[in-house]
């Protein structure tokens, strides 16, 4: 069996839907996906923000999403199916992330972290994933964290949550891809995004620094071409993997 593999990833005539995509990482890949030629479609809590995108001609719809709430993501999927018709790509962008000593950790920061990060990923590819089946095609792309491979200390449910989003991923790879749905994971080390500038401009964050191999973190651009990468055909036979871009901080 032959195959045309297009190494100019484009990503025209598909369908791409972004939570989480109206600010960070998630926007980063809205405006990436918009540039490849992809009807962008961005699922965010902060509805105007997300309308905001649109508005920039960098998406084509905006829907207000809870991807913690069952009835928001139906409510959500259901008005991008009845525009647009189908689902190419998923990004589960949305997420958040407590930070304090395991000790101290509250039930709900515990509870908050595993509702957005895992349960909200859950629900949003449970739906869109029977709509792909149903097409026979398309691609979930889950964003993860070097946490899902290494303990962060003060990272507690953050890096539980974030393991176990590597987890559901490599199961839905393994049930979905023989229908024509791949699933797979991206790992980042600190990206650069506006909050994440705020956090890490600290001595805390230069020592971090110094313990990545290419002694810089990562920029929100550089998470957003691995993920269209992933989406492109080019990647079709790349199912269930974690893509680390943590400039080797995992590797010692």
């Amino acid at each position: 069996m032959t195959s045309q593999v297009g190494y100019d990833f484009s990503l025209a005539d598909k369908v791409a839907v972004v939570t989480g995509g109206a600010s960070g990482i998630g926007s980063a890949i809205v405006d990436a996906y918009a540039l490849k030629g992809s009807t962008v479609v961005v699922l965010d809590k902060a509805l105007e923000a997300a309308q905001h995108k649109v508005n920039q001609g960098r998406a084509a719809a905006a829907f207000g999403c809870d991807v913690t709430n069952e009835q928001s993501v139906i409510d959500a999927i259901s008005s991008v199916n009845a525009q647009f018709g189908r689902f190419d790509v998923l990004v589960n962008s949305a997420g958040v992330a407590v930070v304090g000593a395991a000790e101290e950790l509250t039930v709900e920061s515990w509870d908050l972290t595993m509702a957005v990060n895992l349960r909200g990923a859950f629900l949003v590819s449970q739906q869109v994933g029977r709509i792909m089946l149903a097409q026979g095609s398309g691609t979930v792309i889950s964003l993860a964290s070097q946490a899902a491979t290494i303990a962060l200390p003060g990272h507690l449910a953050y890096c539980a949550s974030k393991f176990g989003l590597v987890g559901l991923t490599k199961v839905l790879a393994l049930e979905w891809a023989g229908r024509g749905v791949t699933a797979n994971t991206i790992s980042p080390t600190v990206v650069m995004t506006a909050l994440a500038k705020e956090l890490w401009d600290t001595p805390e964050g230069e020592a971090l620094k110094e313990q990545i191999p290419t002694q810089r973190f990562a920029e929100p651009e550089e998470i957003a071409a691995a993920a269209v990468f992933l989406a492109s055909d080019a990647a079709k036979m790349i199912n269930g993997v974690d893509l680390l871009v943590d400039g080797g901080y995992t590797i010692r």
